[in-house]
């Protein structure tokens, strides 16, 4: 009988938890301490001021290629009506009569933000210049 007694005894093993949970502490503490918080940045949207009325454009200014996006998300290229996926082959064949023209983007403001990221990352990614302005009224 005393066989059995000393092999129950042995089982019951304590385990002490306060080594572990210092070092998730100690981790804890040295992760927070590492981490890199990211400052995104969003797109800017604030109109510049318009020029003075009695001050005239200036003499050589490039030509402007004019896309404009309205309350329904309905695209059209200087005047003309057009896919908002076709809008970029229309301003490229637009760029051959008007050569290093500018495109300003004109959204209305209840206009999807999608249809504005796509426009302005295809304008970016073929190298045009750009500029972006939010309209009340129509085009």
């Amino acid at each position: 009988m005393r066989r059995n007694r000393r092999r129950n005894r042995d089982d019951e093993a304590d385990v002490d938890m306060t080594p572990m949970l210092d070092i998730v502490f100690i981790m804890l503490i040295f992760f927070i301490v590492t981490a890199v918080f990211l400052d995104e940045t969003g797109l800017d949207l604030t109109q510049p001021p318009p020029p003075p009325e009695d001050q005239p454009p200036p003499p050589n200014s490039p030509p402007a290629i004019t896309v404009y996006v309205d309350e329904n998300s309905q695209c059209s290229v200087d005047g003309a009506r057009s896919t908002c996926s076709g809008v970029m082959a229309r301003v490229e064949r637009q760029l051959a009569d008007k050569p290093g023209a500018s495109v300003i983007l004109r959204f209305h403001p209840e206009a999807k933000h999608d249809v504005l990221v796509q426009l302005k990352d295809g304008v970016d990614g073929r190298g045009m210049q750009s500029k972006i302005e939010v309209i009340e009224g129509a085009a």
